[in-house]
Order: structure tokens, then sequence, then C-alpha cells
């Protein structure tokens, strides 16, 4: 019986759906996100002295707020992909649900 509905929902076209859309937007938010840190780290191996620039009369350099930004963003990207996955894809997961249970 496992064996039947597992075939049935790998053979399902919504679950083909959710698949590619969510490997799909997966990918590209993983592009994003290499992008960003590895060029942060790009930065700090080689332009020390653009990081290392202070910001006004105290303490803070230009790192600190860059470094803050690629945090900022990775919270951003999971934020973007919790909305479209509490929007789309529950939805194609509930039709595969209801087409595959009944």
């Amino acid at each position: 019986m496992e064996d039947d509905l597992v075939r049935r929902i790998a053979s399902h076209p919504k679950y083909q759906e959710l698949k590619a859309k969510r490997s799909s937007f997966g990918w590209w938010l993983t592009a994003a996100m290499m992008v960003v840190y590895y060029g942060f780290i790009v930065l700090v191996a080689f332009n020390k002295e653009f990081l290392s620039q202070k910001l006004g009369d105290g303490v803070m350099t230009v790192g600190i707020p860059v470094g803050f930004g690629v945090i900022v963003f990775t919270v951003v990207i999971t934020t973007i992909y919790v909305l479209r996955a509490n929007s789309q894809y529950d939805d194609l997961t509930d039709a595969v649900k209801k087409a595959v249970l009944k």
C-alpha cells in the first residue's frame, strides 16, 4: 500500500509542478546567497582597506554594516522563501494530498 501511495504521489502532475517550482526557486535563492556571502569574503580577502575605513569619529568601520547586511540578507531571503512556501507550495501540496488520497 505504501509503495503504491509513493508511486501515485511521485507521478502526480501537481507534485511534479511543486517539485520543479520549489527546486528552481531554491536554486535562485542559493545563488543569490552565494553571491552575497562570497562577495563579502572576497572583499575581506582582497579589499581590506575598503572594509577598514572608519565611519565617522567612532570605532565603526565599513565592514561592520556590510557584514550586518549579509546577515540581514539571509533573514530576508529566508522570509521570502517561507512566504512563498506558505502561499504557493502549501496549495500545491494540498492539491496533491486531495487527489492522491481519494
